[in-house]
């Protein structure tokens, strides 16, 4: 017969590797089915299509933010916040220039769908960084942010297909994909900041 303390230590061994391999291999997959679950029960009306756009789209640029420090990607870390900041601000800009008048009235804003630009920059992020098991969950969120911005009159097709192509872009530009053997960590001190790059080979 085992001791009791090996059973309540080989139970904590297997509970600690479960929640890991479920962090790792699983939750963007989890999130992705619970989206399409939810998307047509929740997303009713116009007004249920836009709250379900607004959590995809902030959900998707926290995963990108999360998933990298969750790993320890720093260079990760920092190109999602380029991919996404640049598809924002690009997309800003374009709102403000060309001033195209949203679907439902409510302003001159509509060109093209920021939202949608977010969500695919992180979407596209993700993929590039750490291949289709992260990418393809967080593209059909993208897709439905994306339909969910039309469905609730808040853009065009045209508005959204431009956001799409806009994160997407914007993310190939700044994203490489990941490889652990290279590890990049900023450092702060009083006499300055800079970066530590190493290579494990």
């Amino acid at each position: 017969m085992l001791p009791k303390w090996f059973g309540e230590q080989f139970g904590a061994n297997i509970s600690l590797f479960l929640m890991r391999y479920f962090m790792k291999r699983c939750c963007l997959t989890t999130l992705a089915a619970g989206a399409l679950c939810a998307a047509p029960v929740y997303a009713q009306g116009s007004k249920g299509w836009e709250t379900f756009s607004d959590i995809g789209a902030y959900g998707l640029v926290a995963t990108a933010a999360a998933v990298p420090l969750y790993k320890d990607d720093w260079q990760g870390f920092w190109q999602a916040g380029l991919s996404i900041g640049t598809a924002s601000a690009v997309g800003l800009l374009g709102k403000v220039t060309i001033e195209e008048e949203r679907p439902d009235k409510s302003g001159f804003d509509s060109f093209p769908s920021n939202h949608t630009a977010n969500a695919f920059a992180s979407a596209t992020t993700l993929q590039i960084r750490y291949g289709w098991q992260a990418g393809l969950p967080a593209y059909t969120i993208a897709t439905l942010v994306g339909v969910g911005r039309v469905e609730a009159e808040r853009h065009y097709w045209r508005d959204v297909i431009a956001g799409a192509a806009l994160g997407t872009l914007s993310a190939w530009i700044f994203t490489d994909a990941y490889d652990e053997n290279i590890q990049v960590l900023p450092w702060v001190s009083h006499d300055g900041a800079g970066i530590h790059v190493a290579y494990q080979f």
